[in-house]
């Protein structure tokens, strides 16, 4: 797996890491052109065996380029099995935005977004079986492409969902909600994001994590978390 300042390293202008993986948006002129460029992007993948996830709409095509089995390394010399961003992900990006520009296509990075979702919970290996059975069907979506408990669908038919343990028992909120919203964003948008929030009735509660991690809460006091990785971005 790559370090965010490895990826930074990267230049990749047309990509933006969100959550474990390399997203890009690339604007068409309309469904067809669309598939075509998937159809392009393909065989790009095929000539390297490693393919991305396409989402293709109206008038853009949305990419995300993750490793499934990527090896995340502890200081102690663990190995744990991983999803995350790899050299091969790198090096097809930048094929990609070859091909791109071949097509003419114009790439949108601000545009691209990811969602997951986070429960607090002091047991997780306890509920997260319940969880991999209502949001997959499949008990192994426990732990799939994580050293935790977290729940990965391996067809990306629902948002992840991970595990954290700091509910605040003095905090009026925490018996109202447990779960929340990770909403991850291009670093050029996070303050728009968040600003638009506010605008729209909702209060800053703890940016002391910010510009990485900022928590919104609307007006009953539920809470969601705007997140952009701003060590992945080259500020060279």
């Amino acid at each position: 797996m790559l370090r965010s300042e490895q990826i930074a390293e990267a230049d990749l202008t047309e990509w933006r890491k969100l959550a474990q993986g390399l997203h890009a948006r690339y604007l068409t002129d309309g469904f067809s052109a669309g598939a075509r460029f998937a159809t392009a992007v393909g065989d790009a993948g095929d000539a390297i065996g490693h393919h991305p996830r396409v989402v293709i709409g109206a008038c853009h095509v949305d990419l995300e380029l993750v490793t499934a089995e990527a090896i995340y390394r502890e200081d102690d010399g663990t190995e744990h099995v991983v999803e995350w961003v790899t050299q091969q992900d790198v090096d097809l990006a930048r094929r990609i935005t070859e091909v791109a520009a071949d097509l003419g296509l114009t790439a949108d990075p601000a545009a691209v977004s990811e969602i997951e979702l986070g429960l607090d919970t002091a047991a997780p290996g306890a509920v997260a079986p319940v969880w991999a059975a209502l949001l997959t069907g499949d008990a192994e979506s426990q732990g799939r492409g994580s050293p935790g408990d977290e729940v990965r669908d391996a067809t990306v038919r629902v948002p992840n969902l991970w595990f954290d343990d700091s509910s605040d028992p003095g905090d009026p909120t925490s018996s109202r909600q447990r779960f929340h919203v990770e909403v991850y964003v291009a670093p050029e948008v996070a303050g728009q994001r968040i600003a638009a929030a506010v605008a729209a009735g909702g209060t800053v509660v703890d940016d002391s994590n910010a510009p990485g991690l900022t928590v919104v809460a609307d007006q009953d006091g539920n809470r969601g978390v705007v997140c952009a990785d701003t060590s992945a971005v080259n500020t060279a």
